[in-house]
């Protein structure tokens, strides 16, 4: 095998638990219609965690909250603050990570004080001011501090088309990243994937980072451009700018600029018609009067007439797979 390939559906991805219906929350309910699973459906197995219920809370139990500041805040007790959690459920999470490190991705419970990703409501310590929500729940928080490159997401967000395409493509891309790191060290021996893997899987993904963010395009260019050293840092710092310039969702603008570019490898082979067509296709993509999947149509039609080796081997053409339908809204 030349390359490992990228891992097939369905890839191992955390989830919060009460989102796979189990009654596990504070008053014993679940949280199934939280998460849209209908278009997610075959793309992942979930491995749950409930925090809340591991470190021995019951079911029903007294709602907890975050109190304090953003720098430095506490999970207590909603009617009795002397019932402190924040320890506890960071202490879960730490010894949860090298379990997670196994999953390619995370879905998290939205406003849990506990497992809340983004804008969880932050009570201040005097009862007169008003909450605000600029929390992060604490056994989320850990597991973020802790698997920094790690593909997470809100399940509220899921139900946005084009959040819920860029988390599957995390996902996706981040199992490739595992597999090609674990390949590369069973061939090289070593503790990290080696120079010349690490610059064959940046090919297969340059396209896919320029359309989601051309800074971080143009920072793993500089930072492969010289490996003559200290490669498992350089590879740690690689897979960082992938996940970050991935976490911005790709813009008309991005993919546009992309599409423009898979064409210049037609050009020797499309006569002027033909390129034409695909450039003012594209053109009309940018302007919102087509959807992405018709210029990527036409591409996929020239190059299944003229392959180019390079080309078909870009994620950018099939970040997650095609049946999924997650492009059909871009």
């Amino acid at each position: 095998m030349d390359f490992p390939p990228r891992p097939e559906a369905p890839l191992p991805v955390g989830i919060s638990q009460c989102l796979l219906g189990d009654e596990v929350r504070y008053d014993g309910s679940g949280a199934r219609s939280s998460m849209p699973h209908n278009h997610l459906q075959g793309l992942f197995t979930y491995t749950p965690f409930c925090p809340e219920v591991a470190i021995g809370m019951t079911v029903p139990r007294e709602p907890i909250r975050l109190v304090g500041d953003e720098q430095a805040y506490r999970v207590v007790g909603v009617k009795d603050a002397a019932i402190d959690k924040t320890d506890e459920l960071a202490g879960y999470a730490e010894a949860e990570l090298s379990r997670i490190s196994r999953l390619s991705g995370y879905v998290f419970m939205h406003n849990s004080p506990s497992c809340g990703l983004y804008r969880v409501k932050l009570y201040p310590p005097h009862p007169d001011a008003p909450a605000r929500r600029v929390g992060r729940g604490a056994f989320a928080a850990a597991v973020v501090r802790g698997l920094p490159h790690l593909p997470v997401e809100d399940a509220g967000r899921l139900f946005d088309d084009v959040l819920r395409e860029n988390f599957v493509t995390r996902v996706f891309a981040y199992a490739h990243w595992q597999a090609t790191v674990a390949w590369s060290r069973a061939r090289h021996a070593g503790g990290s994937i080696s120079a010349a893997d690490l610059v064959a899987f940046h090919s297969r993904y340059k396209y896919l980072l320029m359309a989601h963010s051309i800074s971080a395009y143009k920072q793993a260019g500089r930072l492969l451009s010289d490996l003559r050293q200290d490669i498992p840092a350089k590879a740690e710092r690689y897979i960082g700018l992938l996940m970050e310039g991935l976490g911005e969702p790709a813009t008309a603008k991005g993919h546009a600029n992309v599409l423009s570019h898979l064409q210049g490898y037609l050009k020797r082979h499309l006569d002027n018609p033909s390129r034409r067509e695909l450039a003012a296709l594209i053109d009309a993509y940018r302007r919102g009067e087509q959807p992405l999947l018709a210029p990527l149509a036409l591409l996929r039609h020239h190059f299944k007439r003229f392959p180019d080796e390079y080309v078909l081997q870009q994620s950018y053409l099939d970040p997650h797979p095609s049946n999924a339908g997650l492009r059909r809204s871009l």
